[in-house]
């Protein structure tokens, strides 16, 4: 198996100031920087996070759609090896970038616009970033890689949104890449403690990069939840506000399986006002939301705040 390059000089321990940077993001680790010429500037850019099987990528796939309804160019861009995040746009699994630039060994500039990008639902782009082998290579490096090539492109120029449709539960260096990017990060979660405890980690990472970059916490999108009184009371808590409530529709879970946006499915009033919620957040989002700075909690307050012994 061809390894994927890493270029060294992108990583520097947490804390060490870069060239022409002040404090790093933290102690302890290793993060990737952001090279200032791939800033993305001509986007507002929003990087979705959250537990695994939260169902990020049909909350991603869904705003893009209402964005692109909204009559916004609009990007998505999966960051997860299983390369799924715009299966509900594209109606398939697309190649990933990485996949693509093994093929050229590498060489950018042997590939064309439509080998990677991929037109989906009412022309939302579809770009699939992929990921190192497990175990090998770093997340963070691939997001980049994919963030040059729609630059070397001019892919950025004209777009209006940029989603970073994210892995769950990793908030290491590289997959907090896309934090680096964004204006807003944006967290899934669910009614339940699981949820909630992987949101509170989420936090931790957008604060460390908020020292150094833009990103603030946009808010929280409760979805596959009927009640969202754990939510509220962590929100109340660390200083968070909820920006949509999704339930757990049937409908939601079959759009899924149909490889279809809620946009394509059948209707019905509660799938009528779901589809209304998510032009509702697009707007909301694309006006402008608060830029958030909560305090996330140790692991022990949390079990407290949620009635764990």
């Amino acid at each position: 198996m061809k390894r994927i390059p890493i270029v060294e000089e992108q990583i520097r321990p947490r804390g060490a100031a870069g060239p022409g940077r002040g404090a790093g993001d933290g102690e302890g680790s290793l993060q990737v920087h952001l090279d200032p010429s791939q800033k993305i500037t001509n986007a507002k850019v929003f990087a979705v996070y959250g537990k695994g099987g939260i169902g990020k990528s049909t909350t991603s796939s869904n705003l893009s759609a209402a964005f692109s309804k909204l009559g916004k160019r609009v990007l998505q861009i999966g960051c997860d090896p299983k390369h799924d995040s715009t299966f509900t746009l594209t109606k398939r699994l697309v190649p990933t970038v990485i996949d693509i630039l093994e093929q050229v060994d590498f060489h950018s500039e042997e590939l064309r616009i439509e080998d990677f990008v991929y037109e989906g639902y009412n022309g939302v782009m579809c770009v699939e970033a992929g990921g190192p082998p497990a175990g090998t290579g770093c997340g963070g490096y691939v997001v980049g890689q994919t963030v040059k090539l729609l630059k070397e492109h001019h892919l950025l120029d004209e777009t209006d949104v940029v989603i970073f449709d994210v892995l769950g539960d990793v908030v290491c260096g590289g997959f907090a890449a896309p934090l680096q990017h964004a204006d807003r990060a944006l967290i899934v979660t669910a009614n339940d403690f699981d949820s909630i405890f992987a949101m509170n980690r989420i936090i931790a990472a957008i604060q460390a990069k908020s020292k150094n970059y833009k990103v603030r916490v946009g808010g929280v999108i409760a979805n596959r939840s009927a009640q969202t009184d754990q939510v509220d009371r962590f929100n109340t808590r660390t200083g968070l506000s909820t920006l949509a409530h999704f339930p757990d529709l049937d409908a939601i879970r079959r759009s899924r399986l149909k490889k279809a946006t809620l946009f394509e499915m059948e209707s019905s009033p509660e799938l009528d006002a779901v589809k209304q919620a998510y032009m509702a957040l697009a707007a909301k989002l694309w006006a402008g939301t608060e830029g958030l700075a909560p305090e996330s909690l140790k692991d022990r307050e949390i079990f407290d705040l949620l009635g764990f012994d």
